[in-house]
């Protein structure tokens, strides 16, 4: 299946990392990691710096799955709210979940600073909105647990909404900790870095095909024959690593965005927050570096990429018009647009670790509107497992929470 449609954004404002490298011959290494997005350079990156031998393989052109459609929006917020979240997987895992984003905000933002990388990070407040008396009650609700575990959260009521974001709502939650990048970006330079420092091995256009459990590790087959050796296997090829699962263990979804034509730098919205809404699904909007405006949402429960995109021009007018609502006086104007399917969990966190306990394919799966910040968790997770240090995370992360359903 194609991950998106449309002109995603972000392989258009950066130069394509055009880098051709199929393997052509049998290979060993500790670790082979499958996928090069967001998720699969700092999954490398992590190994690393651990000075753990690795090497990715991905069967397109490096970053350009699903990290090349991402809005990247980097909360800690999770898809499913916290005062939800604490009866699907108890307070204390719950909690942790919480907290481990917010802490990913600032690991990711650590990595590119101390490599010298320009993933067009940048530090920005985030805005939870709703516009019914529902969606009142939800946020109290969620401010309320946040604040008596001391998470950053401010309640805005309706006249402090319109004050601080200018947008006509009956009430919000604010906080100062949030992020936005460039996913594709990121990914392609820190892999980059690694590749030109000698630390790692990049095969694109490499498609694994089966992978057999031998002699205390893994042989990855490729679709042309040739064989690759491995300790561990790293699968981080989002909704993709069904292959790799012997189970389903999560859900396909469209998603939706467009992003304007450059305006000065006075013509965004204040403060340039990531603001969503309580909608279901929500509402999602962030600026960028060049004084463009993304918006997106509309997200469809199917995965046929045909039908999918056959709505592309119907998402744009929906999107357009739920900003000319918000936003009336501010002149977006739509230059590209872009749908890509994603994945979801029952409970709103990645799955993380091996399947079953004392496997060597580990996986990365970051997945639903948190991609990023459980890709980073992730990276650090697996990292200490194949180092043989314990770590906490994998109880909250784990396959047993679908296991235990089964």
């Amino acid at each position: 299946m194609d991950l998106h449609s449309g002109l995603p954004y972000w392989i258009l404002k950066n130069s394509l990392f055009d880098f051709f490298n199929p393997l052509e011959k049998d290979y060993k290494i500790e670790v082979a990691i499958i996928g090069s997005g967001i998720t699969g350079s700092l999954v490398a990156h992590e190994l690393c710096e651990a000075g753990i031998p690795c090497a990715v393989f991905d069967k397109r052109t490096i970053a350009t799955g699903s990290s090349a459609a991402s809005t990247a929006q980097l909360q800690y917020e999770i898809d499913t709210p916290l005062h939800k979240l604490v009866k699907l997987v108890g307070e204390e895992h719950a909690v942790k979940a919480f907290k481990d984003c917010l802490q990913s905000i600032s690991d990711i933002e650590t990595v590119f600073k101390k490599r010298g990388i320009d993933a067009d990070f940048q530090r920005v407040p985030t805005v939870y909105y709703t516009t019914n008396k529902k969606g009142v009650d939800f946020l109290k609700k969620e401010y309320e647990i946040r604040k008596k575990y001391g998470l950053p959260v401010e309640y805005l009521d309706k006249a402090e909404v319109k004050k601080y974001q200018g947008i006509e709502a009956l009430a919000a939650l604010r906080n100062d900790t949030s992020a936005q990048m460039d996913a594709y970006k990121g990914a392609v330079e820190l892999l980059e870095y690694h590749h030109d420092k000698k630390q790692l091995d990049l095969f694109t256009h490499t498609r694994i095909e089966k992978v057999q459990q031998k002699n205390g590790g893994y042989v990855l087959f490729t679709e042309n024959g040739y064989k690759i050796h491995c300790k561990y296997v790293i699968v981080a090829s989002g909704f993709e690593s069904g292959q790799f699962l012997p189970k389903e263990v999560m859900n396909l979804l469209s998603t939706y965005a467009i992003i304007s034509k450059p305006v000065h730098a006075g013509g965004v919205w204040p403060h340039r927050s990531l603001i969503w809404n309580t909608d279901e699904p929500y509402l999602y909007m962030r600026t960028t570096k060049d004084n463009r405006m993304i918006v997106g949402g509309g997200d469809e429960d199917f995965e046929d990429p045909v039908r999918r995109d056959d709505l592309l021009r119907d998402k744009i007018r929906f999107l357009e018009r739920k900003f000319k609502r918000l936003y009336p006086g501010i002149d977006f104007q739509t230059e590209m647009a872009w749908c890509g399917t994603f994945s979801s969990t029952a409970d709103g966190l990645p799955f993380i670790g091996p399947y079953t306990p004392d496997d060597r394919m580990l996986f990365a799966l970051g997945y639903g509107g948190n991609g990023i910040t459980f890709s980073m968790i992730a990276a650090q997770l697996l990292t200490n497992i194949i180092s043989g240090k314990k770590d906490d995370r994998l109880d909250v992360y784990g396959f047993h929470r679908q296991q235990q359903k089964e």
